[in-house]
């Protein structure tokens, strides 16, 4: 009688399932927390509970990750900017987008301040590329208050002389500062009556 040994395969390996949405929200809030350079591969992995190798395959590189966590910064914490655009006025727009600024760089369980100021501030040469990202990032925020503004003018909104540009500067440089303030320590309230100060130089109509 001829024995017959039946070997089983070992079923293949896959690799376990995860929810990237909820990854790339957790990798978004250590780029938040500790900055381009600041996030090694280690923390970013640990936090969106995969492999290196799933974090490739989803994500991409370190420098593709960041710029996806970016661009879910810019759709759920920051979405502020984008809502403040469609307030009527330019007047309500401003007060909008520094309200907005204060609640998302104060927010409750989030890091203080703003990943899009601080996330590459002092970046060497390996985080040049997210620099460069960010760099763009605000410059594109500026650009769509300067459209806005530019708009108020031509609806009689704002003064004929008012310089949108200027107004658009103006602004981006009070969020920046409260975000840098709110790394700091200071708290929503506090912030929110710098923006209050801020917007009584605001060009009368």
């Amino acid at each position: 009688m001829v024995r017959v040994e039946i070997t089983r395969k070992a079923p293949v390996g896959r690799p376990r399932g995860f929810d990237a949405d909820e990854a790339l929200e957790r990798a978004m809030l250590v780029f938040w927390e500790q900055g381009y350079e600041g996030a090694s591969l280690t923390d970013l992995t640990t936090a969106m509970g995969i492999t290196r190798t799933s974090m490739y395959a989803a994500f991409g590189n370190k420098e593709q990750l960041f710029r996806k966590a970016l661009e879910r910064y810019t759709e759920g914490p920051a979405s502020y900017a984008a809502r403040a655009m469609e307030q009527p006025s330019a007047k309500e727009v401003a007060t909008a987008f520094l309200a907005g600024s204060v609640r998302a760089t104060t927010r409750p369980g989030c890091p203080a301040g703003c990943l899009g100021v601080q996330g590459s501030l002092a970046a060497g040469e390996s985080g040049r590329a997210a620099q460069d990202a960010l760099i763009a990032w605000r410059d594109d925020g500026r650009l769509r208050l300067r459209q806005r503004f530019q708009r108020a003018v031509d609806e009689g909104d704002l003064p004929a002389d008012a310089d949108p540009d200027l107004l658009a500067r103006y602004l981006m440089t009070v969020a920046n500062g409260i975000a840098v303030q709110a790394a700091g320590g200071a708290t929503h309230s506090e912030l929110q009556q710098v923006a209050d100060t801020a917007l009584r130089n605001w060009p009368p109509v």
